[in-house]
């Protein structure tokens, strides 16, 4: 459609609608393939390509490795131009969102084609487990970035922000149907149907991030053309920022160790990163163990193909909170609801199975909701940034990606901290990481089934009650709400900017 026409079909608002609706789809494409990934990429190589056990933790640990330091070093790579004055001098923040969608029109095709590369083995186990890894976690860091760095870009306010994220959020939610389909096609013995499905999935996900970033590239360019107001984001702040010394990495990392709200949220993202990974390495050990017998295989199959879509939907009320409260109040409210569960779990004991189920499934679904709301967070952490430092243009994707490098240390803390708690409460010093993520519990003799099952309950209540009371104390220290936040909102807004 013609630039022209589209200023005249649709009205402000309906363009507005349209921008979320494209930016909130790219969700959708991502965790429709993600999603199918985690389930079951250990699975194939394991029990179908039949990788050795040594290759298997090389690759793992190469993977690791290339995890823990993508984020960083692609953030680095996007945004480092923004933190030299000369350099991005003429750069305007039209031209930065620009930037971001066409790396996302590559990026997010080629991400699709990585996901495919798992399904078909093509050389040895071993090389493919680590190469397919590598790539795949590459490509999705990449789409990530600028995906969770758009958020920031495209909009300053808290609303228009929280509006952003209730779309992603919707898509997300449409996204994790892909795993209760998955069990429909999913047989080790006859892959021909499971493949068929991921190839239908790839090349779903392919369009839709291609003709979903160019869109919104064509809306988002036809708006600038008549908005005579949307200018550099910075403009006001462009004579202060040509007086600054270019940034180096070295520099950079000087004022993130001097920013101490970012210090702050790292430190409580890292405890919450620490629980959510704990409650998926976990969670079906707890099924077994605590609901075993009154749960049904099926039953807990849906349980927790549900958590996977539970939290999408759960986040849709936690976003109209946010307009309404702030972000900070809402994840400061849900950090002690958290702590008031677990104390109420701890002292009604393990025998109520209602309380217990509800509380399981929660446990699991309100912290993944609380992830979810802390990219609003970080976005607030990206402006805080540009104005304490005085810089030209924001450095969001370096900012993204920098936060989750420090929270990497969670994700494999979780599973080590959590054996070390079990070994302790139950006896059981052997523990097996079974290949779902899950661990299972080897060598518990039945007449000691009660034991164990005390054990997995202290460990279910003490975990969120020590991570609840952890970030309850490290939240009261983060600052940036209220009056500095909104300091920080009318320093940023003081060059013309465009909301949603």
């Amino acid at each position: 459609m013609p630039s022209s026409l589209l200023s005249l079909k649709f009205s402000k608002m309906a363009v507005s609608r349209l921008l979320g609706l494209a930016y909130g789809s790219m969700a959708l494409f991502l965790s429709i393939l993600h999603n199918v990934f985690l389930l079951y990429y250990v699975d194939i190589f394991v029990s179908v390509y039949k990788i050795d056990k040594q290759s298997f933790w090389i690759g793992e640990t190469i993977f690791l490795l290339w995890n823990s330091f993508n984020d960083p070093l692609f953030g680095w790579m996007s945004d480092k131009k923004f933190l030299s004055p000369n350099s991005c001098k003429d750069i305007t923040t039209t031209e930065v969102i620009k930037q971001r969608l066409r790396a996302l029109s590559v990026h997010g095709p080629l991400f699709t084609l990585s996901f495919m590369s798992f399904w078909f083995l093509w050389t040895y186990p071993g090389l493919q487990f680590t190469v397919c890894l590598c790539v795949y976690d590459g490509l999705l860091t990449m789409v990530d970035l600028h995906h969770s760095a758009l958020l920031a870009d495209l909009a300053l306010s808290a609303k228009d922000r929280t509006k952003l994220n209730f779309y992603s959020s919707v898509f997300g939610a449409l996204g994790a149907l892909s795993v209760f389909f998955s069990y429909a096609v999913w047989d080790k013995g006859d892959l021909d149907n499971f493949r068929m499905f991921c190839v239908m999935l790839t090349v779903f996900s392919f369009c839709g991030f291609f003709f979903s970033s160019r869109f919104l590239l064509k809306i988002f360019s036809e708006i600038h053309k008549k908005d005579d107001h949307f200018q550099s984001s910075s403009s006001d702040m462009s004579g202060y920022a040509d007086n600054q010394p270019e940034v180096s990495l070295k520099v950079y990392v000087k004022q993130l160790r001097k920013h101490s709200n970012f210090q702050w949220f790292a430190a409580m993202n890292l405890v919450q990163v620490f629980h959510c990974h704990f409650n998926s390495n976990f969670f079906p050990l707890f099924l077994e163990h605590l609901l075993g017998e009154q749960l049904s295989s099926s039953t807990a199959s849906l349980l927790l193909g549900a958590s996977f879509m539970a939290p999408h939907i759960n986040n849709l009320y936690f976003l109209s909170l946010c307009r309404k409260y702030g972000v900070y109040t809402v994840i400061q409210y849900l950090f002690y609801i958290k702590f008031s569960l677990s104390l109420f779990m701890f002292f009604i004991g393990p025998n109520y199975v209602v309380f217990l189920c509800l509380f399981i499934a929660s446990n699991r679904i309100f912290t993944e909701g609380t992830c979810k709301l802390l990219n609003l967070v970080i976005s607030d952490l990206v402006d805080e940034d540009c104005v304490i430092h005085g810089r030209k243009q924001a450095v969001s994707a370096l900012m993204f990606g920098t936060t989750a490098l420090l929270s990497k240390p969670g994700q494999t803390l979780a599973p080590l901290f959590g054996v070390s708690l079990l070994a302790f409460e139950t006896g059981y010093d052997i523990f097996a990481s079974d290949h779902g993520g899950a661990l299972k519990i080897n060598n518990a003799a039945s007449e000691n089934e009660d034991l164990l099952r005390s054990g997995c309950f202290n460990c279910l209540v003490y975990i969120p009650l020590l991570c609840a009371l952890l970030q309850i104390v490290l939240w009261s220290k983060f600052t940036l709400h209220g009056k500095r936040l909104n300091w920080v909102k009318d320093v940023r807004s003081g060059a013309a900017w465009y909301t949603v």
